[in-house]
């Protein structure tokens, strides 16, 4: 063999470039869930401590926020006063909010140089404690709740009498066979 590689291995990838393929990946599938929520649904809450279908899907949009936020290490001096935006009225506000923070968000990450994103930046390590990962660490460990919090959303969904699409496999709505 001369040492080039099998034309049926693909390029390497950097780690960033490996999140980013991930991150777009979720993304979709978490838009699929958002849009399969019925709209005039929003103030459905399960049980009285969870947060309504309107908050629950805000999160969405304001991770993207508190993403941008810790990967310029604006927490460093602390968390922000003042508390967390109000959720918008309507389901497509809150979808719009969503994709832009997720365009915008990616566009950060994308334009970080690969060195960076093994520098440290604080975030939560434990209830109110802040602790230094790496931009990489953060940007897994956000990725992870997005999919936790898609997860509880899928159950809103089908509480409210939507269809749950496809995730990682089947649903009663989508079946593969």
């Amino acid at each position: 063999m001369t040492g080039t590689a099998s034309p049926s291995v693909p390029p390497a990838r950097s780690a960033k470039e490996g999140f980013l393929a991930t991150y777009d990946r979720e993304h979709a599938i978490t838009m699929r869930v958002l849009r399969s929520y019925p709209p005039d649904k929003l103030d459905l809450k399960p049980a009285t401590m969870c947060k309504s279908a309107r908050e629950l899907a805000w999160v969405f949009a304001i991770e993207s926020s508190l993403g941008q936020m810790v990967f310029q290490n604006a927490l460093a001096s602390g968390p922000p006063s003042g508390g967390l935006p109000v959720a918008p009225g309507s389901l497509e506000e809150i979808l719009t909010a969503v994709e832009n923070g997720h365009r915008d968000f990616r566009a950060m990450i994308a334009s970080t140089p690969d060195a960076a994103m093994n520098e440290k930046v604080k975030f939560f390590t434990a209830p109110r404690t802040l602790g230094d990962m790496t931009r990489t660490e953060f940007l897994w460990f956000m990725l992870h709740d997005e999919i936790h919090h898609r997860g509880q959303f899928s159950i809103y969904v089908r509480m409210a009498g939507g269809k749950v699409p496809s995730i990682y496999g089947p649903t009663a709505e989508e079946p593969w066979m």
